[in-house]
């Protein structure tokens, strides 16, 4: 997610934070890449001007020039200016503190059922955006949803929307051939009040353009149904064709918000950066992947972190609660304490590393990891195939001989390789990496992860304490642990420790034996 950009402005501010001292020559030269990487990263020109206007007029001020850290201050106004250009917002107590975000919750404040309405251009991943949301609704709002689709004209989208319907586990409104769109809207209504829905999600039709045929349909819909939310969903790939069109919708419709879809491939950002202080529409949320649960809450603090590479522990610990039962968190601790660690539970976490987003996709969100995730990268890699791998050897395995991995010698290794269909070697190293989860197990049962990391001599690549703040960005645990708490709810939480990983530091499976790959083909 906006690797490009990312690399961009940690290459300009790694310039910058080497130094002792700075220059105004040296603030001005700043200024100017920055504003190269943000047109690069097809932001648009205006949304470029105000930004380093804004981060200029801080920048060059007595305050950063004769500062101890100039450079990590240039980092800290950069990062609020993002955070305000993305959508979040700087109380007069905190501008000198941190950036505040403002998360952006739909409104579902009213006469149930409320309406949701979706729209967007054909291809934008509005049917599968729609369906997304209502797992999102059905699972974190405790919400009933009604999912209906109103597109009469593209063949088998009702059906596509019936299956998401289907696998989300939440209503969908029965096909009658024939109807308009209107009609199917107000059925959808109807059936809302009679089946005791809080929620209808109505999916519109597309479009390859924004026509007059589909804005005068979609409007005399939303006049008809008077949704709470009409959303708009826009491709982020398609950078300032994406800002575009989001004008031009709004423009004919009274839009509440916008769903960014495809996120995940966005390597330049252009469109995210830009939505909202082009069209003045809050980004509700982020499609981040094509399964179900592939979506964000958009929330501008967290995205500012991620494009400056500072990582996202919230989000991290948002994945974590929901992949992780409650019942099983508690087992495993107790298991870590005593420091019993088989290899039945070394495949548990390996599946929900693999739930998670797997070693990469965690390194991502983890404060400070950022840079050793590169070093990683360019020494070829993490292979998150050998996390399945690594499964299948296991599975392979007699319960037996799970428990006990002691017994296992010559001839059950060559059964276990045949029947996973690896190496011996592969067998041997798997084993290797449980004996070292195992010693690291009763470390951290007898002094924590402090002790831990005392005896180990810290994370390779030197990651400082508090590295977010190192940096002039505020400190991931004080700004982030009451949301963390709203997020876990009843989930087990020591400090800013996982869910289920046994309290303390952050503590994510497999940590101690990270499947890193040979060197990618």
């Amino acid at each position: 997610m906006f690797e490009a950009l990312g690399d961009k402005l940690s290459g300009i501010f790694d310039g910058l934070t080497g130094r002792g001292a700075l220059s105004e020559k040296d603030v001005a030269s700043a200024m100017r890449e920055i504003r190269i990487a943000l047109l690069e990263a097809d932001v648009a020109l205006p949304v470029v001007k105000g930004f380093i206007e804004k981060v200029k007029a801080e920048a060059v001020g007595e305050r950063v020039i004769k500062s101890v850290t100039p450079g990590q201050q240039i980092v800290k106004i950069v990062y609020d200016a993002l955070v305000e250009t993305l959508g979040g917002t700087l109380s007069d107590d905190e501008k000198d503190i941190d950036a505040a975000a403002v998360s952006s919750q739909l409104n579902l404040a009213g006469k149930s059922p409320v309406a949701i309405l979706m729209v967007g251009l054909q291809g934008s991943g509005k049917t599968t955006s729609s369906g997304k949301i209502a797992k999102f609704l059905k699972e974190r709002g405790k919400r009933k949803v009604l999912l209906a689709s109103l597109d009469t004209n593209r063949p088998a989208a009702m059906e596509q929307l019936s299956m998401l319907a289907e696998q989300t586990g939440t209503g969908f409104l029965p096909i009658v051939k024939g109807q308009s769109a209107l009609s199917i809207a107000k059925r959808a209504m109807d059936q809302g009040k009679k089946g005791g829905y809080d929620v209808v999600v109505l999916d519109t039709a597309g479009r390859t353009t924004v026509n007059n045929e589909l804005m005068d349909e979609v409007s005399v819909i939303a006049k008809k149904t008077n949704p709470i939310e009409t959303l708009l969903v826009a491709d982020s790939l398609t950078g300032q064709d994406a800002v575009e069109t989001a004008k031009r919708f709004h423009d004919r419709l009274p839009l509440t918000g916008l769903v960014l879809t495809r996120i995940d491939g966005d390597g330049r950002g252009g469109a995210a950066l830009s939505m909202r202080a082009v069209t003045g529409l809050p980004i509700k949320f982020l499609g981040t992947g094509e399964k179900l649960d592939g979506l964000e809450a958009f929330d501008a603090q967290r995205l500012a972190n991620r494009i400056l590479g500072q990582g996202d522990i919230v989000s991290l610990v948002e994945k974590a609660s929901q992949v992780i039962d409650e019942n099983e968190a508690k087992k495993m601790a107790k298991k870590m304490e005593k420091g019993t660690f088989d290899l039945n539970d070394l495949a548990k976490q390996l599946g929900q590393m693999q739930k998670m987003g797997g070693m990469g996709g965690l390194m991502k969100m983890m404060p400070g990891m950022g840079k050793v995730k590169k070093q990683i990268d360019a020494a070829g890699g993490i292979d998150d195939h050998l996390l399945k791998q690594q499964q299948a050897i296991i599975l392979s395995m007699t319960q037996k001989e799970r428990k006990k991995p002691s017994i296992l010698k010559a001839s059950r290794k060559r059964r276990i390789a045949a029947g996973s269909g690896m190496s011996v070697q592969e067998v041997n190293k798997l084993l290797k990496m449980h004996r070292q989860m195992s010693d690291m197990m009763k470390k951290m049962g007898k002094g924590g992860m402090a002790g831990l990391m005392q005896q180990m001599g810290g994370m390779p690549g030197g990651i400082p304490k508090n590295s977010v703040s190192n940096k002039g960005l505020p400190a991931a645990d004080d700004l982030q642990l009451e949301e963390l708490k709203k997020q876990l709810g009843n989930m087990p939480v020591s400090g800013s420790g996982l869910p289920g990983l046994g309290g303390g530091k952050p503590r994510l499976p497999g940590i101690g034996g990270l499947p890193f790959g040979n060197k990618k083909k």
